[in-house]
C-alpha cells in the first residue's frame, strides 16, 4: 500500500503571468520530470485535484473577494492586480484546482485512505489575504485546507508549518488569534512582504531570520522554537506550506538551505504528528523558482513523507 498521495491537475499549468515570470508552469514540469527520473511514481498514489467549491473558499475568503477575482479574469492577455501578481484567462481554473487539492488531501488523510499528501499546485497561496491577492497568490490554499479540517471534519487543533523564504502573511491574516490553528514559520527578514516580525498573536510563532542564514541555524530554530510550540499545541493534523525558495541556489531569497534540510524538517514534522497519535500531514507547494533545486527539493521532501 502506498502511504503518500501526489495531487495535481493539468489546469494548474494554465495560469500564466507572462514571459520570464518566475512563477511559471515550468515549475510543475520540472517537479514531474524529477519525480519520474527518481522512480518515485511507482510509490505514490496519484489524484487529480478537484475544483474547490465556493463554500470551501468562503471559509477563508469573503464572497465579495471571490466575485472580484472572477470578474478580474481577462478574456485574453494578462491583467495585473499588482506589479508582480497578474491574471490570465486560465488563472481561476488553476487557482480553484490548487485550493481543491488541499481539500482533497485533507479528506484522503482524515478518512485514512493515505497517511500524508503532497499537492504539486500553482498558483501558490500563502500571501493571499482574506480580501487581497498579492505575492503571486490568489486563494490561500493552505488556509482553505486547514479550515476544511476544522469546519468540515471537526478537528479542534491543527498546525501550519511554513518554511518558505517569505512570510505567509495571508495565512497569518486568516488565523491570527484563532486558538485552534497554530502557525510556526521562518522567513527572511527584512524582506517581502515586510510582515510577521512584529506579530504578537499567541498562536503565531514567527521566527524572522537574516539573509545568509544556513541549515544549522534553521535546524536550531526548529528544535528550540517550533517543536516545543507544536508539542504544546498537540495538533490533530499538520499542514506544510512547502516553499523551497530558501534553497541556496534560489535567487528569490538569500537563505542557504539544501535538500537535506528539507528532508530533516519533514521528518521532524512527521515525528510530532506521530507523538500526537496520528500521521496526518498535508503538504502544499508554495515558492521555489530555481527549477533544478525546486525539483530536487520536492523529490527529497516527498521521499521523506513516504519513508523512502
Amino acid at each position: 500500500m502506498t502511504t503518500t498521495a501526489f495531487i495535481t491537475h493539468r489546469d494548474c499549468w494554465l495560469h500564466d503571468m507572462g514571459t520570464f515570470h518566475p512563477e511559471c508552469s515550468d515549475r510543475l514540469a520540472a517537479i514531474n520530470d524529477r519525480l519520474i527520473a527518481a522512480g518515485l511514481d511507482l510509490y505514490l498514489s496519484f489524484y487529480d485535484a478537484p475544483e474547490a467549491t465556493p463554500e470551501q473558499i468562503r471559509r477563508v475568503h469573503p464572497e465579495s473577494y471571490l466575485n472580484e477575482l472572477t470578474s478580474s479574469v481577462p478574456e485574453h492577455g494578462i491583467r495585473h492586480l499588482d506589479p508582480d501578481t497578474a491574471m490570465s484567462p486560465g488563472t481561476m481554473k488553476a487557482a480553484l484546482r490548487s485550493a481543491g487539492a488541499g481539500v482533497l488531501a485533507t479528506d484522503l488523510v482524515l478518512k485514512g485512505e493515505i497517511e500524508n499528501a503532497f499537492c504539486a499546485v500553482r498558483p501558490p497561496g500563502h500571501h493571499a489575504e482574506r480580501s487581497k491577492a498579492m505575492g503571486f497568490c490568489f486563494l490561500n490554499n493552505i488556509a482553505i485546507a486547514a479550515r476544511h479540517a476544522v469546519d468540515a471534519h471537526g478537528l479542534e487543533r491543527v498546525a501550519i508549518v511554513d518554511f518558505d523564504v517569505h512570510h505567509g502573511n495571508g495565512t497569518e491574516d486568516a488565523f491570527r488569534d484563532d486558538p485552534r490553528v497554530l502557525m510556526v514559520s521562518i522567513f527572511q527578514h527584512p524582506f517581502y512582504p515586510y510582515s510577521g516580525a512584529d506579530c504578537t498573536a499567541p498562536n503565531m510563532v514567527n521566527v524572522p531570520i537574516p539573509a545568509g542564514t544556513r541549515g544549522d541555524a534553521f535546524r536550531q530554530i526548529v528544535t528550540d522554537t517550533w517543536m516545543p510550540a507544536l508539542r504544546a499545541h498537540k495538533p490533530q493534523m499538520i499542514f506544510i506550506s512547502a516553499g523551497f525558495d530558501a534553497h541556496y541556489e534560489d535567487d528569490m531569497g538569500s537563505i542557504g538551505l539544501v535538500e537535506s534540510d528539507y528532508v530533516w524538517v519533514t521528518q521532524q514534522v512527521k515525528a510530532v504528528a506521530e507523538e500526537c497519535g496520528h500521521k496526518n500531514v498535508v503538504s502544499i507547494l508554495e515558492g521555489g523558482y530555481s527549477l533544478s533545486s525546486l525539483a530536487r527539493s520536492v523529490v527529497a521532501h516527498i521521499k521523506a513523507l513516504a519513508d523512502l
